[in-house]
This record gives structure tokens, sequence and C-alpha cells, in this order.
């Protein structure tokens, strides 16, 4: 579904990625793991064809984001680390915006809006203005807004962030669903506990290189994700 081979991006000298290379299939919930200016959100953002890179390639159901970028954002979802989106807007007008840039029908939009409103308690604030949300009202909006067009791909910069425990709970499920149904999952975060529950396969980035990556059983063994992160940064800074 997404496949990154070679990827690399600078800034000036710095190598924010450097010769990365993944693939995340059907079916899959991907968990992108790394401190802070590891090079995540970069990689993300190639990935979702909002940031030209340097050199490799990143394919989305074997179509090049290089050559075909809007073919390729058409059956991918993005949910960015900050839901910066349209304060002028309600949250109803904002979902429809988005409805309308994907051609989802008046019946499938009206029937996906109701239902993760719902899910997610944000039904009595839709008519509100945006601007009125709080970050975690926001960053539920922009979760609802990246499933109207059921896209193939989802791909998410620290989703939790925000999130109350129940919208935490509720996004998990929608996840594990959406991927049990044939859709992929590629998502950053720290929250590494939740992290090994919930993923079927990690990554773990350092400076722009990939450290280890494979399915979260094979990579954690008998420890925990936490763990094997910690000492994999030891190594790397020894």
């Amino acid at each position: 579904m997404l496949k990154i081979s070679h990827l690399t991006k600078k800034y000036g000298d710095k190598k924010a990625v450097d010769d990365l290379s993944l693939e995340i299939g059907a079916g899959e919930i991907y968990a992108f793991i790394g401190h802070n200016g590891a090079g995540k959100t970069t990689t993300i953002k190639a990935c979702c064809g909002l940031l030209n890179f340097d050199e490799g390639d990143i394919w989305i159901d074997g179509i090049p984001v290089k050559e075909k970028p809007l073919e390729c954002k058409q059956m991918l979802a993005y949910i960015p680390d900050n839901p910066d989106l349209y304060d002028f807007m309600s949250g109803i007008k904002y979902l429809n915006f988005v409805a309308d840039v994907f051609g989802v029908s008046k019946e499938d939009r009206e029937k996906r809006i109701a239902e993760y409103a719902d899910t997610f308690g944000l039904t009595e604030d839709l008519a509100q203005p945006i601007s009125a949300y709080s970050h975690g009202m926001k960053q539920k909006l922009a979760i609802i807004s990246a499933l109207i067009h059921t896209p193939k791909l989802i791909i998410m910069d620290e989703p939790f962030v925000g999130l109350d425990p129940k919208a935490a709970h509720s996004l998990k499920l929608i996840m594990r669903n959406i991927c049990d149904n044939g859709g992929a999952i590629f998502f950053s975060t720290h929250v590494l506990e939740v992290a090994e529950k919930l993923c079927d396969k990690v990554a773990i980035i350092k400076e722009g290189k990939l450290v280890v990556s494979g399915g979260m059983d094979e990579v954690k063994g008998d420890s925990s994700l936490e763990s094997v992160f910690l000492e994999l940064e030891g190594e790397q800074d020894a």
C-alpha cells in the first residue's frame, strides 16, 4: 500500500532523512518511532506529497508520489501533529468542504459524519466555529475529516495527542477496523505502550536513519517496545 525506497531529504548539508526504505502492506498498522527531530514528520510529509525530497521514491498503491501526486492524495488521508484547520468555518462546513474535495456523495457524507461525530462526542459542536474549539476538539474534527472518503491509506503524525481516553480508545478501534477491511495505517507516536498493543509492525528511526523495522513481536522479542527503543537509542549514542 505504501512503499518508501531509499528516501533522502536534505536541509542544507543536513540529512533529515537518510536512505530510508520501508513498506507498509494492506491490513497493517505500522508504527513509526523516534525522538523529536529524528525525521518522522519529514518522512510523513514526503509520503503525503506535501514535501519534495532529494533522492529515492515513494509509491501509494503502486502509484509514484513524485509523478502523480494528485492521484496519490485521492487515495490517502493525512492527520498532522497539529490540526491547523480553517477557523472561520464551522465544524460541519469544514467536513462538507472536505467531502466536496473528495467527491463524497450527500448520502455517504451524512451517514459518516453522523457516525463519527457521535463516536467522538462532537455532534453538538459541529455548528460552532472551529475558532471556538479546544485542541482536542480540533483533533477529533481532523480525524473525522480524514475518514469521510474511506481512504485506502491513512498517514498520521501523533494522532493521540490531545485526545481524551474515550476518544483515544475509539480511534484505536477504528484503526483496527480499517485495517481488518484491507486498509493500511502508518503513524508516528511517542506513546510506545499504545504502539506495542495496537500495531502489527514498527520502525525505529534515529537522526534520519532506520535503526530497526519488522513485526512488533520480532522487534521487541521478550522485552517491551519501550525497553528496545531506549536500548537502541543508547547504542546509537555510545
